[in-house]
């Protein structure tokens, strides 16, 4: 238990060394700490702490989906809903056909890799680029898009790969009717939990004005409603989602008589989140360069990784351009330059790197699958994020003013 608390507190500090160079030299934040976890490897520092499935879906992911779903407000959204679930869902699928259809013809997988390993790269972690959106002023309906089609595609993604692990795993013994019964749980097991619980928190929350009382109710609606979910075999995903959209249309991002939260409350969760998403990313993207370090590449080779990243690219052009362009009609429209940012800041991390994580050893193909995966997230998040800054100015998001951005 020491040893396992002075390691986290050595990765808060590499941390807050990072951030403060990142910002010095205008980096994209998580790229360098996936830099800097690449040279403490390197350098043969021990960290002590795994980069694990478990640590991953149960300590990292909640507070991440959770700190993101309350900043979406509905009003906003309400909007958009038609094009980001189009995204989301059909997106989410039409991904991971690409992937899987191209691992099979391109690389030759069997079928079941090709799919699983589909469904567990299709979800996108814009983390990185949200964090530039933050740091440049960009907000408004870009943001919005990127968050939120990202938050229901983690989603889609995380019941895609569950139903494709039951389905190969019981192989001809499964019916079409039991994974109708199998999907009617996950999804709206999930969905259920999450908004009983933001519900129940909210309600609670009314009966007291201690501003530390109601902080600590929303993180235990973040976590409670994904260990919940997961306990009854529904998605945790979908469950932490829909507790943070309620929590924060119902409490945080309420207005006067509006608010389930008093003022002092809503005030206190909203840095207090903002502070548990900062220690979560540090942690998990310092881990992600630490572990990368260490994955033998060479087992894939050159070629094949190229022909992987490129096709997870083309995966995500063929949902972007395509389904934005079935709403060039209509009032939500979304401008060619928004879709190009959604396409390239379709970045991969933390949820991909879990379900691969979680892959059963009988699983063909599992160490290529793994390795396949973090080559994905280091590519995404390294030069896809370094790009991003550049991407921004490049389609007017952002007008550097003397050398400054505005």
């Amino acid at each position: 238990m020491e040893l396992a608390i002075t390691d986290m507190v050595g990765l808060l500090v590499a941390a807050i060394i990072v951030a403060l160079i990142a910002r010095r030299l205008k980096l994209p934040y998580t790229v360098g700490l996936v830099v800097a976890g690449v040279a403490l490897a390197v350098l043969h520092v021990e960290d002590g702490i795994g980069l694990t499935h478990d640590f991953i879906y149960d300590i990292i992911l909640p507070p991440l989906l959770f700190e993101a779903a309350i900043n979406i407000h509905w009003r906003e959204l309400r909007r958009d809903t038609l094009p980001v679930l189009a995204l989301a869902i059909v997106g989410t699928l039409v991904a991971a056909a690409v992937v899987a259809g191209g691992a099979i013809v391109a690389l030759g997988w069997p079928v079941s890799s090709a799919l699983v390993f589909g469904a567990l790269i299709a979800a996108t972690d814009p983390v990185a680029v949200i964090a530039m959106f933050k740091d440049n002023g960009v907000g408004g309906r870009l943001r919005l898009l990127v968050e939120s089609e990202s938050l229901f595609n983690d989603g889609v993604a995380a019941v895609l790969f569950a139903l494709l692990l039951v389905r190969f795993d019981a192989g001809d013994t499964i019916s079409f009717s039991d994974e109708l019964g199998i999907l009617a749980v996950t999804v709206g097991g999930g969905a259920a939990i999450g908004l009983l619980t933001g519900v129940i928190a909210i309600a609670a929350a009314r009966r007291t004005s201690d501003r530390l009382v109601e902080s600590a109710l929303t993180a235990v609606a973040a976590y409670g409603s994904f260990l919940l979910a997961e306990h009854f075999h529904a998605s945790g995903v979908l469950a932490t989602v829909f507790a943070g959209l309620v929590i924060g249309n119902m409490g945080l991002l309420a207005e006067g008589g509006d608010s389930r939260i008093s003022d002092a409350g809503r005030e206190v969760a909203l840095s207090l989140w903002d502070f548990v998403a900062f220690i979560a990313n540090s942690i998990v993207f310092l881990l992600i360069g630490l572990t990368v370090a260490g994955i033998p590449f060479r087992q894939l080779g050159i070629s094949t990784l190229a022909a992987i990243i490129a096709l997870t690219l083309i995966a995500r052009a063929l949902t972007v351009y395509p389904i934005c362009a079935l709403f060039t009609r209509s009032e939500t429209a979304i401008p060619m330059k928004m879709q190009h940012i959604l396409w390239w800041g379709g970045l991969r991390g933390a949820l991909g790197l879990a379900l691969a994580l979680a892959l059963p050893t009988s699983l063909p193909l599992r160490s290529e699958i793994q390795i396949a995966t973090f080559a994905v997230v280091s590519f995404s998040v390294v030069l896809q994020g370094l790009s991003m800054p550049w991407f921004l100015r490049r389609l007017g998001f952002v007008r550097p003013v003397r050398g400054k951005p505005s």
